[in-house]
C-alpha cells in the first residue's frame, strides 16, 4: 500500500512534449474462480460480470505501473533527442568550420597557381615579343641580302661579256662565285629560321592561350569558392538543394586537378625557354652571316683590286710595247720610203747598166765575147 500511496502522490513532471494519444494496450486481468467469486452470477439472472475489489485495486496498479513506466521511457526520450540535437548541433559547426578552413585552404592554392599562371602568361608575352622583333630582324636581313647578290650575279654577267682572251675564270671570278653561293646559302639559313620562329611564336600564344584559360577558370572558381567561404548560418542566400551533394562524372581529383596546371606550367616554361634558345640562335645566326658576308666582300674587293692592278700593270705594258711598236712601224716606214727612194735611184744606172748589155748583144761574130765587163754588168 506504501508503494500505492507513493504512486498516488507523486507530482506529475512538467511536459515540454506536446500529449499525444498512445497506442491502446490490451491488459488481461485473471478472473476470480474462487467461492466468493461473481463470475458465474451472469448466469444466475445478472446481464455483467463484476469484479473484485482487489481486481480493481490491481487494475488501478497496473495502470499506474504503465503511466510511470511511460513517463521514465518518454523522459529517457527526451534526454536522448536534446543530447542528440546538443551532439549534431556541434559536429554541424565543427563540419562546418572545417569546411571553411578547407575552401580557405582552397582559396589559398587556387591563388598561388591563378599567380603562377599570370606570371608564366606575362613572361610569353614578353617572350613572344621579342621573338616578334627578332623574327623581323630576320625578314630585314633576308631583304638586305638581295641587294649584294645582285650585284653579284650582275659583275658574273658583265664578266661573261669579256672579249678573248681576257674571259679567264680568274680569281676574281671564284671569290664572285663563291659570294653568291654564300648569299644563296644564307638565304636559305634565314627563311629556315624565319620558319622556326613563325612556329615557335605559334607555340608560345598557344600554350599562352591554354594558360590564359586554365586562369580564367580558377580566377571563376576562386570567385565561386570566395562567395562559399562567406556564407553563413545567417546568410539570406542560402537555400536548399536537394541534388548539389552528387558528385558530376567530369569532377577531378585534387591531384589531377595540380597536376592539370603544373603540366600547363611546365610545357608553358618549356616553349618559353626554348623560345629564348631560338632567340640566342637567330643573334648567333646574325652575327656569323654578317660576319661572313663582310669577309667576303673583302675579299672579292681585294680580288678586284688586286686584279685591277695586274689589268693597270698589262695595260701600262701594253702601251709602253705599243708605243714602241707605232715608232717602230713609223721608222720602218721612213726605211721603206728610203728604200723606194733608192730604188728609184738605181733604176739609172740599171738603165746604163741594160743599155750596154743590150748594146754588147749586138757585137758580130767572135766579138760576141763573155768578158769581165759582160760579167760584171750581169751580176
Amino acid at each position: 500500500m506504501a508503494q500505492t500511496d507513493v504512486l498516488l502522490t507523486k507530482q506529475p513532471a512538467p511536459q515540454t512534449v506536446p500529449p499525444c494519444e498512445l497506442p491502446p494496450k490490451l491488459y488481461d486481468v485473471a478472473r476470480n474462480t474462487g467461492a466468493h467469486t461473481s463470475a458465474g452470477l451472469a448466469t444466475a439472472g445478472f446481464r455483467t460480470a463484476k469484479y473484485l475489489v482487489d481486481e480493481w485495486f490491481q487494475n488501478c496498479y497496473a495502470s499506474y505501473h504503465q503511466a510511470f513506466a511511460d513517463r521514465d521511457q518518454s523522459e529517457r526520450q527526451r534526454h536522448e533527442s536534446r543530447q542528440l540535437a546538443a551532439e549534431t548541433e556541434a559536429l554541424a559547426q565543427r563540419t562546418q568550420e572545417d569546411s571553411t578552413r578547407k575552401v580557405g585552404e582552397r582559396l589559398q592554392d587556387m591563388h598561388c597557381w591563378k599567380s603562377e599562371l599570370q606570371r608564366e602568361v606575362g613572361e610569353l608575352v614578353a617572350e613572344t615579343d621579342l621573338l616578334l622583333a627578332q623574327k623581323l630582324r630576320l625578314e630585314r636581313a633576308l631583304d638586305a641580302t638581295a641587294i649584294p647578290f645582285t650585284i653579284a650575279t650582275d659583275n658574273l654577267q658583265c664578266r661573261e661579256r669579256r672579249q678573248h682572251p681576257d674571259l679567264v675564270r680568274d680569281h676574281v671570278e671564284m671569290e664572285l662565285l663563291k659570294e653568291a653561293e654564300l648569299i644563296r646559302n644564307i638565304q636559305e639559313l634565314l627563311k629556315r629560321t624565319i620558319k622556326q620562329a613563325v612556329h615557335q611564336i605559334r607555340l608560345n600564344r598557344e600554350h599562352k592561350e591554354l594558360c590564359e584559360m586554365d586562369w580564367s577558370d580558377k580566377v571563376d572558381a576562386y570567385n565561386i569558392d570566395e562567395t562559399c567561404a562567406g556564407y553563413t548560418n545567417q546568410s539570406t542566400e542560402v537555400q536548399f538543394h536537394p541534388h548539389s551533394t552528387k558528385f558530376e562524372e567530369s569532377a577531378s581529383m585534387p591531384e589531377t586537378w595540380a597536376r592539370f596546371t603544373q603540366e600547363n606550367l611546365q610545357r608553358a616554361e618549356r616553349e618559353r625557354l626554348a623560345s629564348f634558345n631560338l632567340r640566342g640562335l637567330i643573334d648567333c645566326i646574325l652575327r656569323d652571316t654578317s660576319e661572313d658576308l663582310r669577309l667576303q666582300c673583302d675579299s672579292v674587293n681585294l680580288a678586284f683590286g688586286r686584279r685591277l692592278e695586274e689589268l693597270e700593270d698589262a695595260r701600262h705594258k701594253l702601251q709602253h710595247h705599243l708605243n714602241k711598236t707605232l715608232r717602230e712601224i713609223s721608222d720602218q716606214e721612213h726605211n721603206v720610203a728610203e728604200l723606194k727612194l733608192a730604188i728609184r735611184n738605181k733604176e739609172l744606172p740599171l738603165k746604163v747598166a741594160q743599155t750596154r748589155l743590150y748594146q754588147r748583144s749586138q757585137r758580130p761574130n767572135v766579138e760576141l765575147c763573155r768578158d769581165t765587163a759582160q760579167f760584171r754588168w750581169r751580176s
